[in-house]
């Protein structure tokens, strides 16, 4: 079977494409923008690829279409899709009706934390000879790739709540129907598609329904949005990480590098890893709990922990010039980036100076989404650089007069380049965080440092 994906160069999508490879369709894609990495791991596959959407691409007549939701109506691509009745769904629905059936399909879904929390649940299904099939929103370090089709009964996925193509508005976890579900958190983003956090929640509910009963809906002990969807009905096994007569951990650092793991008032397992934040101690209770399902004991599921590796752009050390460190990190919504701040901060102590350096990207952010929020996201910082050109439907400015901490917002990258180069030292720690490619400024930052 052919199948033409158009919008094959986004992480889900190519993962798709990925998996669809590794199952024995032909596969073809286009996009836009066709470039590495996603672009040479497809090619490496043997997955043609096409650069832009001309129409043409459908005169190899694929028995069908799977629709990117960067794909809109009256694209000529589209158009001809639909008058020529070429059959077509979204990635989601493919998943569902040509992979997902036969699997055990363990889902994390949630505003924040599904990348790393998807990587540690993987990650504990292999080290302990699940050989699990995966698609993760991310490059999880442990494995090198962001999907994996394998003959595991297993298959983990981070679930996301945004919309799945023009055609259907869902969320895309709908299509996914997990037996076993992670819910880290629930909080309003994706302003884009969504008026309210009640919104987002009727989708989780929407979830919640496709899960069967002898499932496993595995939660946090305290937010009150996903308490919430579960008082709108919940007809599986629910867990609650974090309270005392259950699963808890009790940090050893104050920077989450190393905790205990109790279930009740057993001491089950010690932890030391590489990730840092309570955040990411959160995360890996959520998916040691959600590996029980898979038959995987706590005490082993600890195990593995110890040697997970954090996905790219998921604090990731990116150089060290002349005693200043350049971290990368993908948050982008006021909780992350105050959590990932606080997180380095108590990996550094206060010997450190942390320059928080933020690019307002995501759709929310330039609708600004929660920006009322995102002067007091920076308070783990030092000093705090903002970069917004024309694309923000915001004042950034004010930014400035509602920081604590020394906060400047530049329209002019190479200004701000250079000036937060003037600002670091030897005893430095720049943290980027983005969820685009922010103009190439890690290495850049890099280079100026080194001739500074």
């Amino acid at each position: 079977m052919h199948i033409h994906i158009l919008g094959i160069c986004g992480t889900f999508m190519g993962g798709i494409a990925m998996i669809a490879k590794q199952s024995g369709f032909k596969v073809t894609g286009s996009d836009l923008n066709v470039y590495p990495p996603m672009s040479d791991e497809l090619k490496a596959a043997g997955i043609e690829l096409i650069e832009g959407f001309d129409v043409s691409q459908l005169d190899s007549k694929p028995d069908l279409v799977v629709v990117g939701n960067v794909m809109r109506r009256g694209m000529p691509i589209v158009e001809k899709l639909l008058n020529d009745r070429i059959p077509f769904v979204s990635g989601p629905q493919w998943l569902e009706e040509h992979y997902l059936l036969n699997k055990k399909v363990l889902a994390v879904a949630g505003t924040h934390g599904k990348t790393t929390t998807s990587s540690m649940l993987a990650w504990i299904l292999e080290a302990n000879g699940k050989n699990p099939g995966f698609l993760i929103g991310g490059i999880p370090e442990n494995f090198g790739i962001s999907a994996r089709n394998s003959d595991s009964d297993y298959f983990v996925i981070e679930a996301d709540e945004y919309d799945c193509a023009f055609f259907d508005k869902r969320s895309k976890f709908v299509h996914y129907h997990p037996s076993c579900l992670i819910m880290n958190n629930l909080e309003y983003d994706h302003a884009d598609i969504f008026d309210s956090v009640k919104d987002i929640q009727k989708q989780f509910h929407h979830l919640i329904r496709t899960i069967p009963s002898q499932g496993l809906i595995v939660m946090p002990n305290n937010d009150e949005n996903l308490n919430e969807v579960i008082q709108m009905g919940c007809w599986s096994d629910r867990y609650v990480v974090g309270e005392e007569s259950g699963l808890h951990a009790r940090l050893l650092k104050a920077d989450g590098s190393e905790f205990e793991i109790y279930d009740g008032d057993k001491l089950v397992s010690t932890v030391k890893y590489e990730c840092t934040g309570i955040y990411n101690v959160n995360n890996s209770l959520m998916a040691i709990k959600a590996a029980s399902y898979a038959g995987i004991s706590t005490e082993d599921a600890a195990v593995a922990l110890k040697s997970f590796k954090l996905p790219k752009r998921r604090m990731e050390l990116k150089g060290v010039v002349n005693g200043v460190e350049v971290y990368d990190d993908f948050a982008h919504h006021p909780t992350a980036i105050r959590l990932t701040l606080e997180g380095l901060r108590a990996k550094l102590g206060e010997s450190r100076k942390l320059i928080a350096v933020f690019e307002p990207r995501s759709n929310s952010m330039k609708l600004g989404a929660n920006h009322d929020l995102l002067a007091k996201s920076f308070e783990a910082a030092d000093e705090i650089f903002v970069y917004a050109n024309d694309s923000v439907k915001w004042n950034v400015k004010e930014l400035e007069e509602q920081s604590e901490k020394p906060l400047q917002v530049y329209s002019d990258f190479e200004k701000m380049m250079d000036d937060i180069v003037g600002h670091s030292n030897s005893d430095s720690t720049i943290l980027v965080m983005s969820n685009g490619g922010f103009n190439g400024i890690h290495q850049k930052l890099l280079y100026k440092l080194q001739n500074k």
